[in-house]
């Protein structure tokens, strides 16, 4: 399939050519039809996929064909809500690449900056308008924008959304925009949640899911290493020098996770950027740079910070910290073994995450191989106590119960009744 085969206009499919994008994905192909069929829409994509231009291109389309032919200002018809500021200026981006042969246009607001000069491109007037929750509504609030002209919302990457407690902030939202819009949720992953959010606030959605979670990581050679948590840090410096090589992405859970993980690998001699939600727009943004250009080949991210930021040509994830939810490590390791290309999942499991272990191996539907011949592994007696504080805790409980009944019977038998 072409690209021209779903019904896109000229001036479209001339700005595709030109970014040498031959034939459209999987979401893509699904998503393009219903949008310009003007349904509401839950799609479940990775990163990756292609899944900004999969509501940019039809949006453009349906604004393009409605275009209001008075030459008064304009006013905001889409609204895309993302929560990070680098996928927000992502998503602008293409929709600029995209629009080049209309008269559309569209703007960018996030937090962090001054917003004088976000007002100023404001108040010309534009079409679609790409932000971040809280400063779009520090803007509506402020009367600098206007959302009751708004024909489509987008909810992009929802499930971080809600990860990140904007739920508040999008019901806001969604009550600014008149009742009669066109709503499309984007989520790279689909926990219950989310599935329960998007029903509340969509009508008879259509469903995409563009690739099985078993699927997702066939391509990509998953390793499991068991280890001490104090020995985490000295297990990635014996890969990192004799076993892992090329470009890597190193996932921590916490802010002074990274930072200190950073700082160790620098005083190593390593080549190392990090992102994290408290780095400024500046920095997160020169931090990607580095690594995209290859001058550091290593970047250790939170989830966070890290969604929806497209690195191609990455070889190596490393899970240092396993995450609590099953879906999210799908997402990581998605993030290498792109285009045909080779890659490699090593994650780290001390045993207070074991748990995370059994629902992620139940979600992707196999087992995780499991490297033993490491300096770092967890002995047998550290496996044997923790087998037998599992077996203490089930024998305590049964205990407990088999008094409680006891001391229940007897009670019955001495307890006087009143009748």
């Amino acid at each position: 399939m072409h690209f021209s085969d779903l019904n896109l206009n000229k001036p479209l499919l001339k700005a595709i050519f030109e970014k040498n994008y031959e034939t459209p994905t999987k979401v893509q192909i699904q998503t393009i039809p219903l949008v310009l069929a003007k349904k509401n829409v839950i799609a479940s994509a990775q990163t990756g996929t292609g899944k900004t231009a999969a509501f940019a291109l039809p949006i453009l389309q349906l604004l393009f064909h409605q275009q209001d032919t008075n030459k008064e200002q304009k006013k905001i018809r889409a609204l895309i809500v993302s929560p990070t500021r680098e996928l927000a200026v992502q998503i602008n981006e293409e929709f600029t690449d995209y629009s080049k042969y209309t008269k559309l246009s569209s703007t960018v607001v996030y937090g962090g900056i001054s917003i004088d000069a976000q007002k100023k491109v404001l108040k010309k007037g534009i079409d679609i308008l790409i932000a971040t929750p809280g400063r779009l509504l520090d803007l509506c609030k402020q009367e600098i924008v206007d959302l009751s002209t708004i024909e489509i919302l987008v909810l992009d990457e929802a499930d971080l959304m809600l990860d990140m407690g904007f739920i508040d902030d999008i019901k806001k939202i969604d009550l600014l925009c008149p009742t009669q819009k066109q709503i499309l949720l984007f989520s790279a992953t689909m926990p219950s949640k989310v599935v329960h959010f998007a029903k509340n606030l969509l009508s008879n959605p259509e469903i995409v899911e563009v690739i099985s979670r078993k699927s997702e990581t066939t391509k990509v050679k998953e390793l499991l290493y068991y280890v001490p948590k104090p020995n985490k840090i000295e297990l990635c410096l014996h890969l990192l020098r004799n076993t892992i090589k090329g470009n890597i992405l190193i996932f921590r859970r916490t802010r002074n996770g990274v930072d200190n993980l950073e700082q160790t690998l620098l005083k190593n001699g390593f080549k190392v950027e990090t992102l994290h939600g408290e780095k400024s727009q500046n920095l997160r943004q020169n931090a990607l740079s580095k690594f995209k250009n290859n001058e550091v080949n290593i970047l250790i991210a939170t989830d966070v910070a890290s969604r929806g930021i497209d690195i191609e040509d990455l070889d190596v994830v490393i899970n240092f910290d396993l995450p609590n939810i099953s879906e999210t490590y799908v997402h990581r390791i998605g993030r290498t073994a792109r285009a045909g290309k080779k890659g490699t999942s090593y994650s780290f499991c001390s045993l207070d995450e074991k748990k995370y272990v059994v629902a992620i191996q139940k979600t992707i539907k196999k087992a995780i191989p499991v490297v033993e011949d490491h300096p770092y592994a967890l002995k047998r007696k550290e496996k044997a106590i923790d087998s037998n504080k599992k077996k203490n805790t089930k024998q305590k409980n049964s205990n407990t119960k088999h008094k409680k009944s006891r001391k229940s019977l007897a009670s019955k038998k001495n307890k006087k009744r009143w009748y």
